[in-house]
Formats: C-alpha cells, structure tokens, sequence
C-alpha cells in the first residue's frame, strides 16, 4: 500500500543577518513533527529555506560591499550550520535563488495572468523595506513601521497589480468552511477581521530595485519578494518523485508575523494558479530571551551554536517543545534559567535517573521475558492520546504524557527494589517500557534516544518497532550517563559570556569599519570585558539643539528613566535631522566620565554602528516595549 504523505515547511528566512535562537524554534517543532510523522511509517517531506530577494537583502549586501548574490551565498552556510547543530534533519533547503524555484515562479504568474488577475497600474504608498510590505495610513501611527518601529518610505511608481480585491468572499468563505486552515483560533479571528473589510489589490512588481525575478510579464520589473518567497513551499513539490506531496495534509509553520501573508495573499494566489491549497497553516508566537524580545537591533540574537555549545542540542529541542504552550500561538520566554531546570529535574533526574538504575541492575542481574506482562507494572502508554495532542500541535502536553510513563517507571522502580529482589521479571518490564519511551521520545530528542537504544542493543525508531516487545535476549550494558548536571556557577559564568556574546555579535557584525563620532559609542573603543563594566541604559530623546560652531554635533538631553535628565553632545548632525531623533529611544552608556564639548559638559554617549563604506550611522535603537530606564545586558 501507497504510504500517507506528510508534508511540513518553516518559513523561509531573510539572509540579510545570521539566524538566531528566535528562528531555531520553529524549525525544531517542524523537525519534531516531521520524525514523529516519520515514526508513524508516513512518507514525510520536510523544507526549509531560505528567502533572498527583495530591497533588504540589496541594501544589506550593498552595506557589506557585496554583489547581492554573493552576499547571499556567504550567508546561507550559517543557516544550514545552525540546524545542524540543532539536529535538524530537512528534506530540502531550498533558496528562493534555486534556478528551479525561479522556473515555477515565472510558471505560477503567467497562470494568474491567464486567469485575469493581473494588471500594470501604478502605486503610491507608505513602504518598510525590514518588513517588504506597505501601508496604508490608517494601519500606522506618527509614520512608523508597526513592526520595526522605524519611519516608513512613500514610494510612487509603476507597479503590475494582483487583483487581491477579487478574493475577499473566497477567502472569507475557506475560513469558515475550513477553520483549521488558520491556527490557533486567535489569529483566525484577527485574519477574518481585517478580511471582512475588505481588500485591496496587491503590488507584486517592483522597478526602484533589481535584486529579484525577472517579472515575466515585463522584464523593466522585478517580482515582489513575498509573491516569489510564498511559491517556494509549491517549488519544493515540483521535483521529481515529490509531486505527490501537494495536496495531501501540508503544515505550514510561520511566525505570527508571518500571518497575513501566508494566509490571505497564499491562498488567494493558489486560487488565481488553479492550485489546491494547503491544509494548515500554524502562525506560532515569538521568543523572547531572557526576558527581551529577540532583536538584531538589541544585541541579544544568541546564535543557535552558542547555545548548543553549553548545553547541548537535544537539551534545548526538549526545553523548547516542554517548556512553551506551542498551540496557544503565544509568546515564550527563552529563559536560561528555566533550561537548566528542565534539564536537571527532568532529562537527568528522570529520563537519565531511570536508564542507568535500569541498566545498572540488568548488567549485574540478567532480564527474563517468562510471563511477560506489559500491564504488570502499570506504567502504561496512552499513544492514542499522545498522538492526538500531536496532532493538535500541543506538543508539551504531548511530552508530559511520556514523562508521566517516566514518572511511573521510576515509582516502580522503588516500589519494587529490583536491587533485593533480583527480579528479572521486573527488570525486563523495565527494560520493555524505557524502549518504547525512547522511541517515543526520539522526534523530541534524537541523539538521547539513540544512546538509549545503545545501550539495549539498537533499534528502529517506528510504531512497529514501538509495539513489539524487547528481546530478552538481547546485551544491556549501563555505560556512560546519558546526561550532566548543569551547576548554577555554571549557569552564571556562561550567561555572561552569552550577554557579552550577544551585544557584541550584531554590532561586530555590521560594522567591519568604524570611525570615531564625537559622542557616539562604537565598538572600536570596547573589547568583550569592558562592557561588563559599563552602565548601559535606554534613554529617550526630548530634545535635540544645534550647538553654534558646530557643524557635526547636536546638543542631546535624555530621559533616562529612575537616573533622571542627562546631557550629551554627539556628533549625528550628518546623519539624522533634530526631527528624526526627538522621541526616537537609545541604548546610553551612563558611567563614562563627563567631559566638555564646545563648552557643554556631555555626560556619557549613546550606541551606534558605522556601515562599511563610513557612510551610513544607525543608532541602535531598543525596542518600544522596553521601558525607559531600563538596564541593558
């Protein structure tokens, strides 16, 4: 028989900076969905990728003094190392630059055309390039980008049209036929909201930049980064013995922000093309770290290697699947401390506990498979309801039902004291359910298991293989411990390189090049230790005076929350207007002793980077959620 096909994707990532722990979660909950489909004996495809056209990635390979393509491709190894790291096991990384890729886009427009969905016009709007996408005014306040909180650009040019308007009743009718189309129920309602307005027709050409598809309609223009990145998921299928995968069950994993994309020009898009749509798409919430949003701009995008590094792959897929209500589409602290925990408490002192008393006792006693009786011991396994929370993306609950098992295993451990008994019944029964745990557990932490299996003479990780019984006559051998404990000088030591690690590695980054800006803070002037001794703080600009004599420098004052009113002098004249930096928050270095400019005393500096061609300065501004005064790091 023809094996049921699975199909699950991420969202492709924008290479204009290396990927951190915030994109890692959502590529270890597809990896986690793809093996345990895998495990069920399905045929499963799992993609992930990367996205790499649009304005963005031009100026960031421009600021890197870099052909666009080349940029790209320096890039894209950082991706595919940190899911390495992460043990994630794709079936296709695919690149929006892939010459097959471009092929179906090309394909997919012409069909839309035919339809009678596309129309060359001409658009005026309010446009952010870090999101690739306009606005309309009543979407934004004060001209800032609702995401990056950054000015929006007004663009006036000519533009070929996706009459998206024309979908508004078909999509509003897929939403209410087919409710699990949109997941979880909160983003759903917001979707069906904002659609029941209505909807305008979507530009999908650009002419103001090149770095994209030719537009196959019109060689002057591009296509529209995100009209090219959502047909990758399509791209994917196209390759030969794959065809298949296109309208069986197809996940797609997105971000929150992510949402409206994928869900209203996706399947609009789908529709014009003649093509069937996809299944689900799960818009999860986002990471914080620590306690702060995750944020290139804030210096706290810890890489996924670095983490992997002091506590290894599988303890964070654990923590991340264990740790956040996946299925609420909720946010989630990225909490070291709460890792450790886990890590300790559960993967050692459970899972690690239970193996080598287990295997211990067998190596010194034997195991006996006479009378075997898998309901004996009462550890049970419900793998109806495990895979049905499975199923509905409630993944912790899902592993708090193999801890349970855990849990049980370790009471009749004591229950029973195998170690005066010698009961090699008992001990076998063991033996039996901590097989059938690690194959449950292996989608979550795959090199674990596989060491467990080791150690019990191998396995395949199946339901087949799940509901036959353990050989008895097979060698256990204790070995090594399956885990560490993690101690909390540990713990501190190394979320302090962490914090190092993260306010250097954005700004490191950026800015190979730096000059000194009278005023301004670069990291020229600071090595890894000095900033364990810096007071950094968010500030706000309440008013910025020009300074007679000067050409270069504005007087700043700063509201620096608990640490009142401050003065500083700094040299951004050439760089932002009074107006662009009025109310605009900083990251202020607050301990630097105070020395005169131009007859003002300037009482510390604020944070910037300097492109490479010395052209360029970008404050690094934190994020509106972070409150004035608060410490950073």
């Amino acid at each position: 028989m023809e094996k049921e096909k699975f199909y699950v994707t991420t969202a492709i990532d924008y290479v204009n900076a290396a990927p951190h722990i915030g994109h890692a979660y959502q590529k270890i909950i597809a990896d986690v969905l793809a093996r345990w489909n895998k495990l069920l004996g399905k045929d499963v495809l799992f993609v992930t990728g990367t996205d790499e056209h649009g304005k963005k990635v031009q100026e960031s390979a421009e600021k890197a003094g870099m052909e666009p393509k080349a940029f790209v491709d320096s890039v894209v190894p950082k991706f595919k190392e940190a899911w390495a790291a992460l043990n994630i096991n794709y079936d296709r990384f695919i690149r929006t630059t892939d010459e097959d890729h471009k092929k179906v886009v090309r394909e997919f427009i012409l069909k839309c055309n035919e339809n009678g969905d596309i129309y060359k016009g001409s658009y005026s709007g309010l446009y952010c390039t870090g999101c690739e996408q306009f606005y309309t005014e009543k979407e934004v306040e004060n001209n800032l980008c609702p995401l990056h909180n950054r000015p929006l650009e007004e663009i006036n040019e000519e533009s070929y049209f996706f009459k998206l308007s024309n979908y508004t009743d078909f999509l509003l009718k897929l939403y209410e036929e087919h409710p699990e189309f949109i997941q979880p129920k909160i983003r759903r309602n917001e979707i069906v909201n904002r659609v029941s307005e209505g909807l305008r027709d979507l530009s999908i050409t650009r002419t103001s930049f090149d770095w994209g598809i030719p537009f196959p309609l019109d060689k002057s223009h591009v296509t529209y980064v995100w009209f090219d990145a959502l047909i990758n998921y399509y791209t994917a299928t196209r390759e030969k013995g794959r065809e298949e995968f296109w309208g069986k069950p197809t996940v797609h994993l997105l971000g929150k922000d992510n949402t409206w994309f994928h869900t209203v020009y996706w399947p609009a898009m789908l529709k014009s093309a003649g093509i069937e749509l996809p299944h689900v798409t799960f818009n999860h919430g986002f990471l914080t770290f620590n306690g702060q949003k995750i944020s290139k701009s804030l210096g706290n995008a810890i890489s996924p290697q670095v983490l992997v590094e002091k506590y290894g792959a599988d303890s964070i897929r654990y923590f991340v699947c264990r740790h956040f209500p996946f299925s609420s589409g909720g946010d989630g602290d990225f909490d070291e401390k709460a890792l450790v925990d886990r890590h300790n408490g559960e993967l050692l002192n459970k899972l690690g506990n239970l193996v080598s008393r287990v295997t211990g006792l067998i190596e010194k006693n034997g195991i006996s498979s006479e009378m075997y009786d898998e309901t004996h011991l009462n550890v049970g396994y419900d793998f109806k309801k495990i895979n049905e929370l499975m199923e509905n993306f409630e993944i912790d609950k899902a592993l708090n039902e193999i801890f349970a098992s855990i849990d049980r295993c370790n009471e009749c451990v004591q229950d029973t004291k195998p170690w005066e008994t010698k009961d090699k019944r008992v001990l076998y029964e063991l033996a039996d359910a901590i097989k059938k745990i690690s194959i449950l557990l292996y989608p979550f932490i795959p090199t674990t298991s596989e060491k467990i299996a080791e150690k019990f003479g191998g396995w395949e990780f199946s339901l087949e293989e799940f509901e036959k019984p353990l050989s008895a006559n097979v060698r256990i051998v204790k070995g090594e411990n399956l885990f560490s404990r993690i101690e909390q000088k540990e713990l501190e030591a190394g979320s302090e390189k962490l914090e190092v690690k993260a306010k250097t590695e954005k700004i490191s980054e950026k800015t190979n090049k730096v000059k000194k800006l009278e005023g301004v803070m670069t990291m020229a002037e600071v090595n890894f230790d000095d900033w364990m001794k810096l007071d950094l703080r968010v500030a706000e600009i309440e008013n910025v005076e020009l300074i007679e004599g000067a050409d270069k420098l504005y007087k700043i004052t700063l509201n620096v929350g608990e640490l009142g009113k401050r003065t500083i002098c700094a040299g951004m004249r050439p760089y932002y207007s009074q107006d662009d930096l009025k109310g605009r928050k900083i990251i202020y270095f607050s301990n630097l002793k105070p020395r005169m400019m131009k007859g003002i005393e300037s009482q510390g500096m604020m944070l910037a980077a300097v492109s490479p061609d010395e052209k360029t300065v970008s404050i690094i501004s934190p994020s509106e959620e972070i409150e004035v005064g608060s410490r950073i790091g």
